[in-house]
């Protein structure tokens, strides 16, 4: 049976954020455990065992590898004329932890991650490798309930917005390059990043970077990552959402 409630001092509706989740995904979900499941970071599994006897790992593991093949071959229909070396970069620009992160960003499916107390008060619900690996399981948890043809169809939809880009745009490129070739076509200058913060163990991905990207004498963004690459990207990617909002409120002044 599915609890109405977590034991978390930010107290969540579970069942409604579950609704939420399949109408974000456009399915319904004959085993609400398996959507659960896809939703619980290992340090909620751990804490609420009651709820969940798994974290997402195993179905993040299974929908990267199934995101992969889906990508892969919509690439392969998609541009015929396209080359072997250009699918591989366009595939890992569109499954790349970066990319999914924005994904998930831009659905806000970080409401919804089951996290322990310690990783929420540790800014877990906006770390990037985390919610990359939240799109990822929620693939898998979808594969797992309802077959390939319909998660098939739930990975293209959520990439979507992604494939309009690639076609209109080219190969997208990761959120750094992005960053960088904006502020020198701009500014004339080159993004800085810093490490602000660093804290865990140097094993089994516990080590935890934060990282601010500094533009001229601004801080324009601030990632946390288990890698510094992916804190980097995280940052990255938050300057260039703090750009576009400037952009457009010069133009609507």
């Amino acid at each position: 049976m599915v609890p109405t409630t977590l034991n978390l001092d930010r107290k969540v509706n579970l069942d409604r954020a579950l609704k939420d989740v399949e109408r974000i995904l456009g399915v319904r979900f004959s085993d609400r455990e398996l959507l659960i499941e896809g939703l619980a970071h290992s340090s909620f599994a751990n804490e609420q065992p009651e709820v969940t006897g798994a974290s997402n790992e195993r179905l993040e593991f299974l929908g990267d590898a199934f995101l992969g093949y889906v990508v892969a071959e919509e690439l392969f229909r998609r541009y015929p004329e396209m080359s072997e070396g250009d699918l591989t970069t366009a595939r890992a620009s569109l499954v790349s932890r970066n990319a999914l992160y924005l994904v998930a960003d831009r659905l806000g499916l970080g409401e919804f991650l089951l996290l322990g107390q310690g990783e929420e008060f540790t800014g877990g619900r906006r770390r990037a490798s985390t919610l990359a690996a939240l799109v990822e399981s929620l693939v898998g948890a979808v594969l797992e309930d309802k077959g390939p043809q319909q998660a098939r169809l739930v990975s293209l939809n959520l990439l979507e917005p992604d494939f309009k880009r690639l076609a209109s745009q080219g190969i997208v490129l990761d959120a750094k390059s992005q960053l960088q070739e904006i502020i020198q076509r701009t500014k004339g200058v080159r993004p800085v990043y810093r490490i602000i913060g660093e804290s865990g163990p140097d094993h089994a991905n516990r080590k935890e970077f934060s990282i601010e990207v500094v533009i001229g004498s601004t801080i324009m963004g601030r990632g946390v990552g288990n890698k510094k690459a992916d804190a980097e990207q995280a940052a990255a990617s938050e300057a260039i959402k703090v750009l576009s909002e400037i952009q457009h409120s010069s133009a609507g002044a």
